[in-house]
Formats: C-alpha cells, sequence, structure tokens
C-alpha cells in the first residue's frame, strides 16, 4: 500500500517527486536494506556475528527505513541530493542508536510497556549490540550517536527542532 500512495498523484502532483519517493521506498524496503536486514537476521541465529556485522545487519534493517523516512521528507521539501548529508548523517546515528536502544531494553525493559517479548534475542544466542559491547559501553554508544545526530542539524537551524526531538 506504501507504494500505491507515494505513487498516487494525490500525493505530489509532480511526477518525477513521486518516483524519487518510489525509488527511495524501494531501495529502503530491498535486499539493500529491509529485506537484506531480515535476511541477516534469520543468519544470525544460526552464525556467530561481529560487532561490524551485527552494525550493518541493524543498519539495513530498520535504519534504513529511518533513512529513507529523513530522505523522502528532503525529497518533499525539494532538498537536492547533495544538500542532504547531514540529513542522511543524522539518520543513519539515529537508526543505529534506536537499534542499540531496543537491545537495551530487551535486557532491561518491561514487557509490558516494550508491547513485545523480552529477552528473546539472548534465548536464540544471536549477538546484539550489549552481548558485543556490554550494557555500559552500548548505552554510551546510543548516547554517543544522538549527540552525533543531533550535531548534523546544527546547519538547519530551529527549522530542524522537531527532529532534535526526536533524537
Amino acid at each position: 500500500i506504501s507504494f500505491e500512495i507515494l505513487s498516487d498523484p494525490a500525493t505530489h502532483a509532480d511526477p518525477f517527486t513521486r518516483s524519487e519517493l518510489i525509488a527511495t521506498l524501494a531501495l529502503a524496503s530491498g535486499p539493500d536494506g529491509m529485506a537484506g536486514g531480515q535476511m541477516m537476521d534469520l543468519e544470525a541465529e544460526k552464525a556467530q556475528f561481529d560487532l561490524p556485522t551485527v552494525t550493518r545487519l541493524q543498519a539495513l534493517k530498520t535504519g534504513a527505513l529511518i533513512v529513507a523516512s529523513v530522505e523522502m521528507g528532503a525529497i518533499l521539501a525539494r532538498i537536492p541530493p547533495e544538500g542532504r548529508t547531514h540529513l542522511r548523517g543524522y539518520s543513519h546515528d539515529i537508526g543505529l542508536a534506536f537499534q542499540i536502544a531496543d537491545d537495551i531494553l530487551d535486557i532491561e525493559g518491561d514487557e509490558e510497556r516494550a508491547g513485545k517479548a523480552l529477552n528473546k534475542d539472548e534465548a536464540a544466542g544471536k549477538a546484539t549490540f550489549v552481548s558485543l559491547m556490554g550494557l555500559d559501553r552500548a548505552k554510551e554508544q546510543a548516547s554517543i550517536l544522538i549527540e552525533q545526530a543531533v550535531a548534523h542539524l546544527a546547519p538547519y537551524g530551529s527549522e530542524a527542532d522537531l527532529l532534535r526531538a526526536v533524537a
């Protein structure tokens, strides 16, 4: 349904803008995005991943969709591709911070508040940011990524306050 919405002329009058939105979501959803990350996630149940591999897996999963969401906002705002570098840095850092926070919540969270079963990664023997870095270092890394993400927004002034709040 996402692609139907993006291709609908009611979404945006300019067919080139709609095409760029569709291409962005397709890239984030395919083998170099969410689908590729999901494939790696299934493999993680059979293999032991190191930190760079877990980072790649997480960047492809939810991270790719976060990057696409920010990118599509920039497309709608008519920011040229070369002007989106800071926004890409922001969304990449937020995507990884989100995954680290999710791994932390899997260990420390409350199932009712999280709205999902916890400790499933550990039970499945999957490598996570917490299992590879330790809880304290994972929390520190998430904080660093959030600070970096906010720093990427410096050129945008108060126009980026909502993105800062998200961070």
